[in-house]
């Protein structure tokens, strides 16, 4: 597998590639010169599992925002760099674990040189980030117009040019929206490199249509054994993004703990509000560590039968519902009592 034999990169605390457990990541979107704003994000991000945090730093002033931001808190901080070298070395400087930048985009090769000579100086990585919508010219008529070759060569030639300054200490995002081109273009580079990659489907979209594509494409690219980070790029509430990272995860079996929730999709024989029943158990089981499968049934026919693989789960009927152990009922309930009952059985899991 691909992931096992790539470069480590240590980023604050936390270690990518290598074989390690591959990291959750999301970025902010309030404004990095916020800093109480943008701190309460990464915290309410942080709670819900993610891993390293990004944030903008179009600004001076966000730039020195970031030192105060580094001290408030718990995981790793990336700065992203679109256009200003003095930027990235301001952030380097005011704490960031890492840098994002796009070497075509930053300017002369002095520019490039100053921002490289201070990642060195701190031992601080650089991700190298390109995407289909940044492809040059060339590379457009080389390949008659936006390819998977021409994502990777255009990826590579920024890394050599880092490479060239004598600096290694690198991490690979090569993204499109466009969800085959996407994991062709992983496929390609995984066999070209060492570096450990960030790998995601950019601009991907709302949290419908984004989920979709994210899961597709993401399932292919790792399921091959590719990728070390990983951001679903969804447009809505970052958390939305770090809650489908751990479910991809999880379904791949590429990561264990957490509750898995399954539910059925309702049918005629649903008596009671299960869409919503199903909503509740699933916001109320991402507050336990618990490493077991949750079933939600509408039918307390076939209900307890079909939770059978579940750890535990409850089923509706009219007015009442069952509370089921390894498709065992174990309780009859009323239904208001249903959510309640499982909450307790999963406090008491918690607590053996």
């Amino acid at each position: 597998m691909y992931r096992e034999h790539t470069k480590t990169v240590q980023i604050g605390d936390r270690v990518i590639g290598g074989g390690n457990p591959i990291l959750i990541q999301s970025m902010t979107n309030t404004r990095t010169e916020d800093v109480e704003a943008t701190v309460a994000q990464i915290r309410k991000l942080t709670k819900a599992g993610c891993e390293i945090i990004r944030c903008t730093v179009p600004t001076m002033e966000a730039a020195l925002a970031l030192k105060e931001i580094k001290k408030q808190i718990e995981i790793p901080l990336v700065a992203d760099i679109h256009f200003d070298y003095k930027m990235a070395v301001a952030a380097m400087e005011n704490g960031a674990d890492k840098i994002r930048i796009n070497p075509g985009n930053i300017g002369s090769s002095e520019r490039i040189k100053a921002v490289v000579d201070t990642a060195r100086e701190r031992n601080i990585p650089i991700r190298v980030g390109v995407n289909s919508g940044s492809l040059e010219k060339e590379l457009l008529e080389k390949y008659h117009g936006v390819t998977a070759k021409g994502i990777v060569e255009s990826a590579l030639q920024k890394v050599r040019i880092i490479e060239d300054l004598g600096y290694d200490n690198l991490v690979i995002s090569i993204k499109s929206s466009d969800v085959m081109m996407c994991a062709k273009a992983h496929e390609l580079i995984a066999g070209q490199t060492v570096y450990p990659l960030h790998v995601g489907i950019t601009e991907a979209g709302t949290l419908f249509s984004g989920n979709i594509k994210s899961a597709v494409g993401l399932g292919i690219i790792l399921s091959q054994g590719i990728g070390d980070t990983v951001r679903v790029s969804l447009t809505g509430d970052p958390v939305e993004e770090v809650k489908s990272a751990k479910l991809i995860l999880r379904t791949l079996g590429l990561r264990k703990g957490g509750i898995e929730v399954v539910s059925c999709p309702t049918c005629g024989r649903t008596k009671i509000d299960l869409i919503r029943l199903a909503d509740q158990v699933e916001t109320m089981a991402a507050e336990f560590p618990l490493d077991i499968k949750v079933a939600v049934m509408g039918c307390v026919v076939n209900g307890p039968g079909e939770a059978r693989e579940a750890d535990i789960g409850i089923a509706g009927g009219i007015g009442e519902g069952l509370l089921i152990k390894h498709g065992e009922v174990v309780k009859k309930l009323p239904e208001n009592e249903l959510l309640s009952a499982l909450r307790q059985e999963l406090e008491n899991w918690k607590n053996e």
